[in-house]
Formats: structure tokens, sequence, C-alpha cells
């Protein structure tokens, strides 16, 4: 027998050893594969570590490359001068941007008739006529000639129920309070007790600063007489900047909004709806007796806009005062921009439909690059879900 197992050893081939050694190698780094993969879930679900993951990362964005430090002292010098050429076409922006304000003044001339018009119709002061009242429907829209008839006479014969009914509703009701309800970074200010005033706005206007004035710009909120407030007239003014920083000039991306001033509301006695009244009990350490307090706090109202909160000449602010002038920053900008000059378009809802569409599609990108990446990961073979 010893014969035949020493006959059988002589007999196989060295190659095939070698094979036998690179399956025990194999199984042995699948163990070791294993095991790392444990202690990497592990790792990762404790707290400790990720938040000391996370530091390390945040440290290495944007950190440098050290390129710049590697390039020769000759090359800085000129990568200097190709700096100091980047500040002078800041400064050069910054004017152009000067100008721009100035074109935004002598159109905003242009457009007033027109918004002033606007408010006429809204607030019941002038009745458009009917040539102005046709709209042309798009082409692909366009109704035959017996659609129209019939549409015609289906209106008449609205007009003769609603004069039956003696209906007459002047001028567009509620025409801002439902623009405001309409846009998402507006309606999260509009509070329920907000609304019987805001029925009561009649225009918002944009007012440029004078020529040869600091840049600046106003929002002005006209409403008709109320049980509310005195106030036929709340503004808000925001103060602009177009300059580049002297100590970070590379950050100027055109004018910046640098700070904001409200007006007083004079509100009528027990009317004042940015206060509410609470009440407390509180019990007396000694004696145990119970009281009860009555005390003021704010109130969440969209008329909290016009008492921003104040900058500091220092520039220092706490973190909660800064979101709320980024917001409200924002918030000036878009009923500038967008809201004044397109009111009636986000009263119809058209406006925001425009905006939803381009939401969406960057959404849809947004997904399909996810798919591909989950996609990804499950066809890896070392892929573990729960990594």
């Amino acid at each position: 027998m010893a014969d035949m197992d020493n006959k059988d050893q002589a007999e196989l081939d060295p190659a095939d050893l070698e094979d036998v050694e690179d399956v025990e190698e194999e199984e042995t780094g699948e163990d070791v594969n294993s095991k790392a993969r444990q202690l990497t879930v592990q790792m990762m679900q404790n707290p400790q570590i990720l938040a000391a993951l996370q530091e390390r990362l945040d440290g290495l964005v944007g950190s440098p490359s050290g390129y710049m430090e590697s390039l020769p002292k000759v090359v800085k010098r000129r990568v200097n001068a190709l700096k100091n050429l980047q500040v002078k076409c800041a400064h050069i922006e910054a004017k152009f941007y000067e100008e721009v304000h100035e074109l935004e003044r002598k159109y905003a001339a242009l457009y007033q008739p027109l918004f002033d018009k606007r408010s006429d119709i809204v607030k019941a002061a002038y009745e458009p006529t009917e040539e102005e009242c046709e709209w042309k429907a798009d082409e692909e829209e366009e109704l035959t000639v017996s659609k129209q008839e019939e549409m015609k006479e289906k209106a008449k014969v609205e007009e003769e129920k609603k004069d039956e009914e003696k209906e007459d509703p002047k001028g567009v009701p509620e025409f801002w309070l439902t623009v405001f309800k309409n846009v998402d970074l507006l309606s999260d200010m509009v509070q329920e007790h907000d609304e019987p005033i805001l029925k009561q706005l009649q225009d918002v206007k944009v007012k440029f600063s004078d020529p040869g004035q600091p840049m600046s710009f106003s929002l002005e909120f006209n409403f008709e007489p109320n049980e509310f407030f005195t106030n036929t007239l709340l503004t808000k003014t925001y103060k602009m900047r177009s300059e580049p920083d002297e100590n970070d000039p590379f950050s100027f991306d055109g004018p910046e909004i640098m700070g904001c001033t409200g007006c007083t509301i004079d509100w009528t006695k027990g009317k004042n709806i940015t206060l509410k009244t609470i009440k407390k009990k509180q019990k007396h350490k000694g004696r145990g007796t119970v009281r009860t307090v009555t005390k003021t706090v704010p109130n969440d109202s969209f008329f909290n806009f016009f008492t921003p909160p104040d900058v500091p000449e220092s520039g220092d602010m706490d973190e909660d005062t800064e979101a709320v002038l980024a917001a409200d920053f924002e918030i000036g900008h878009f009923i500038r921009e967008r809201i004044v000059p397109r009111a009636v378009l986000y009263f119809t809802g058209e406006a925001i439909e425009d905006d939803d569409d381009d939401y969406d599609e960057e959404g849809e990108e947004a997904d399909d690059e996810e798919g591909e990446e989950e996609g990804e990961e499950e066809n890896d073979p070392d892929y573990d879900p729960k990594v």
C-alpha cells in the first residue's frame, strides 16, 4: 500500500499542487474580506466614528491640491498679476450693475402706467372695455365659429342669472391675497388671521432710489381703509451695494442687499394680530398658592414682514438673525423681480406651472442619475446593501 501511495504522489502534476494552494489562498482571502466588511458595517453604525469621518471630509472640501505651492516663484508672480486683473474686472462688473440699476429705474417709469391700470381694474376704479377683455387663444386652441357662438350664449345666460341674483362683484376680489397664497415662498407667511386684512390689499408697487442716491428699492403695499390699522400704505426698503468687498473681491456676484427697514403699523386697539395674549399658571414656592398671569407674546403673521431684525453696524449677527435676514432678502427680491411684474400670472397659476415644470425636469434628471447609481451598486459583486 505504501508503494501505491508513493506511486500516486509521484504521478501528481506539480501544477495540480499549485492549483490546490491557490484555492486555499482564495478561501482565506474571502474570509478576510468577509470579516473586513463586517467590521466596516459595525464601524459605520457607530455615531462617534461617523461624526469624526464627516468632520474629516468637511475639512477636505475646498482644500488646496498643492499645485499652486509647487509652482516656480516666477510663475506665482504672474498668477498674482492675473488676480489683480480679476479684481479690476470685478470693479468694472460693479459699474455694469450700477448702470443696470439705472436702466431698471428708466423702464420702471414705462411699466408704471400699465401697473396703475392693473390696480384700477383690480380695485374696480376702472372697467375695461370689451376690446380690452378679448383674449385670443393659441392657434391650436382656436375655437370654431359654432363653438364661439355657443360659449357667448352660455356667457349671456350666466350674466342674466347673476343679474337675477343681484350679484355684482367689484373689480377682481382677493387678487393679491390669491397671488400670495399661490406662491410657496409667501403662502408660508400668510396665516389665517392675516387673510381678512390682505383682502383689503389693493396694490403692490416697486420704487427705485433716485438718481445719485445710494442703490435701494422699496416695496409699497397700498391698502384700502380697514378696521385693523389706520395706515393705507405700508413700506419696506432694501438697501443694496454694488461694489466688491475689499477683503474678498472675488466673492462679488452682482448687487447684494445690505439691510432693510420696515415701517410702523398703527394698529387699531385690540386688532394687532402680530401679538397674542396667553395665560400661564404660576405656583408660589413658599405658600403653594397658584395665580394666573396674562402675558403678551409675538404671533406668527405676514405683517411681521414689516418689522425685520436690525443689522448691527459691526455686521456681527447670530445664526438665527442671519437666517431670518437671508429669508427676508430672498422674499424682497422675489416680490420685486417676479411678483409685481407678473402678478396676474401668479393669480391664475400660470407662472407657478412654469416654475413647477422647470423643477420637475431637474428632478427627473436627478432621479435618473440616482437610478443609474443604484443599478451600478447592485451589479457590484462586493456590494452590501447594509453598508
